[in-house]
């Protein structure tokens, strides 16, 4: 599909005739994807060597980020295919494993110099082909207050998320100036829509919030060397008063009130609170509203022994509160008193993900739990049979009364109980979030520094997402990363572990030894780490990562997603990012309902 439409004419804008604000900024954006596409139409015709071709793709990615908002809002898919990874793609439905492609593969060609000069054209010719994909979506679809709100609210994380971790641009590392850009570009259009309304209403929020972009990007313009770009205090001083002033101008606006069929809070203001996310967003459709009743009757169910065949485990043998929601253990105990095959993780917000299980067998937190009372080696009970054991203790007459209208004949009912206990084990309060929020100014030099170092030259926040730390992927948030980074045996490094994860699935090589990626936030308590509990310290973890992961350390493993390279952090580097790491301990469940 889109290489055919690659042989299309030009695209021209004779679908839109601009007669106000809000056409002015849909041409706006249509015309920046015709430009990207121009540009490398352009590096297409010189090729990957030549002195301008950096320039050209340069040019061209920044005319894509102008655009990326509406873009990729109207199609997340294709918005993600152009500017994703460059990984190879499994496609589920044929079990195929597809070429990278996008603008991040051809990154790699002009840069690492190790693509074929027809190999490039190619790649070229696809990116253009969603580029047009996308140019037609826009000249299609009018841009309406909501569409604008939410594209810009989506556009405002990829700046902190992807922009200058450098996920956006991981070989380049030109994602600083493209912050700036996208920031510039949303000043434009806001000039052309909705800034009126806002002059009318509040002249003083216009003015404060055309200051914070001035200064944002500014600050951008001033700190432009990747590696020592001091990201904490641009997220502090910078964007946040930026999201600050977004939130502000929407509701002064009154043209949009925000929407619950969103992962994020609109009224949030910035992305590191408590509410920053919609849990109800992550949770199955039909338990999307839990009452307080069928909370409280899951935090009961949560502790209670009788749910499993051999009255012996509950929730809590392998999720203590005291340890994040852990156990310590390197390996889960099963109900034999025998080693099951994977470390446990941790409760806490854990419900922001879209696949559970370390080997992202589950789709939601519904199916993780049945597959806990289903385990042999766990629970062992029948889910269609409900156990009259729990009414034992006769106050759960009442709790299911109260919660459900009556006491159950199955286990459903108890396993939307305990997915709506667990949607409410969710905090952001740590010392990071106070600081960041600038509720504090506690941070220590060592701790920025291990934030900065986390979210630039360590690589972690690439796979780690900031703000939620897990491999679930914003803005969209409808895909949890999975990767195959190579983790051994033992802690002697000598091994990889024989534990393929999500290769039972589909069978297929790309899969083998791959893992969802888990949180960060609370590591410190939540040892001992990896999936097979390999290594009892964080200081390992932190070598094996410098390293480069089992690629690095000499493992056969051509289909590693982690970056064979050695970081080249130092000692005192590798203690920062430790340090850092410390500061996301919080374990003060406020929850959000």
């Amino acid at each position: 599909m889109f290489l055919a439409s690659c042989k299309q004419e030009k695209p021209t804008y004779e679908t839109i005739t601009p007669k106000d604000g809000w056409q002015t900024a849909q041409h706006y954006y249509l015309q920046n994807i015709d430009s990207a596409i121009t540009k490398l139409d352009a590096l297409k015709k010189v090729g990957a060597t030549a002195d301008n071709s950096k320039q050209l793709f340069t040019e061209a990615r920044l005319y894509f980020k102008k655009a990326e908002p509406y873009a990729s809002y109207l199609n997340p898919e294709v918005g993600h295919k152009t500017n994703g990874p460059a990984l190879p793609v499994f496609q589920d439905d044929n079990n195929r494993v597809m070429a990278p492609i996008g603008l991040q593969k051809i990154e790699e060609g002009i840069y690492e110099g190790e693509t074929a000069p027809e190999t490039f054209t190619e790649e070229i010719n696809v990116a253009m082909g969603l580029m047009r994909v996308l140019h037609k979506n826009i000249a299609k679809r009018e841009l309406t207050p909501k569409r604008f709100f939410v594209a810009t609210h989506q556009q405002l994380l990829r700046i902190i998320s992807f922009s200058i971790t450098g996920f956006d641009t991981p070989v380049s590392t030109i994602g600083l100036n493209e912050a700036a850009v996208s920031l510039t570009s949303l000043e434009y259009v806001y000039s052309q829509t909705i800034q009126l309304t806002i002059l009318e209403k509040n002249k003083a929020l216009d003015a404060e919030f055309k200051e914070h972009i001035k200064n944002a990007v500014t600050y951008l313009k001033e700190h432009t060397n990747f590696a020592e770009f001091d990201r904490f205090t641009f997220i502090r001083d910078y964007m946040n008063p930026i999201t600050r002033n977004w939130v502000a101008i929407r509701k002064t606006s009154e043209l949009w009130n925000g929407s619950q069929d969103y992962p994020f809070n609109f009224d949030a203001p910035t992305f590191f609170e408590n509410n920053s996310f919609n849990t109800a967003y992550f949770l199955p459709s039909n338990n999307r509203k839990p009452t307080k009743e069928q909370i409280e009757l899951g935090e009961k169910l949560f502790y209670d022994e009788n749910l499993s065949s051999t009255k012996t485990m509950s929730c809590v043998t392998c999720h203590l509160p005291e340890l994040a929601y852990t156990d310590g253990k390197t390996l889960t105990i099963g109900n034999k008193g025998k080693a099951l095959q994977r470390n446990a993780p941790t409760l806490i917000n854990s419900i922001y993900q879209k696949r559970f299980f370390l080997d992202g067998r589950s789709e939601t937190i519904a199916d993780q739990i049945t597959s806990v009372f289903k385990n042999k080696d766990e629970f062992n009970t029948q889910v269609h049979k409900f156990s009259n054991d729990l009414l034992k203790d006769t106050t759960y007459i009442k709790l299911f009364e109260k919660a459900y209208g009556s006491v159950p004949n199955k286990n459903t009912v108890v396993i939307k109980a305990l997915s709506a206990y667990l949607s409410t084990l969710n905090t952001f309060n740590s010392k990071f979030d106070k600081n960041i929020r600038s509720e504090e100014n506690t941070y220590t030099k060592e701790e920025q520094l291990g934030f900065n170092l986390f979210t630039g030259k360590a690589l972690c926040a690439t796979c780690h997402f900031i703000p939620l730390t897990n491999g679930t992927v914003p803005p969209f948030f409808n895909d949890t990363e999975k990767e195959v980074i190579g983790v051994p045996e033992t802690a002697e490094n000598k091994q990889l572990d024989d534990d393929t994860g999500f290769y039972w699935y589909y069978k297929v090589a790309i899969h083998k030894g791959m893992f969802k990626t888990p949180t960060v936030r609370n590591v410190e308590l939540t040892g001992p780490y990896m999936h097979n509990g390999v290594y009892t310290t964080l200081e390992q973890v932190v070598d094996f990562y410098n390293k480069g992961g089992g690629g690095g350390l000499g493992f056969d493993l051509p289909h590693q997603t982690l970056p064979f390279d050695n970081l080249q952090l130092t000692e005192e580097e590798q203690k920062a990012i430790i340090a850092f790491m410390k500061t996301l301990t919080d374990t003060q469940i406020e929850g959000t309902y």
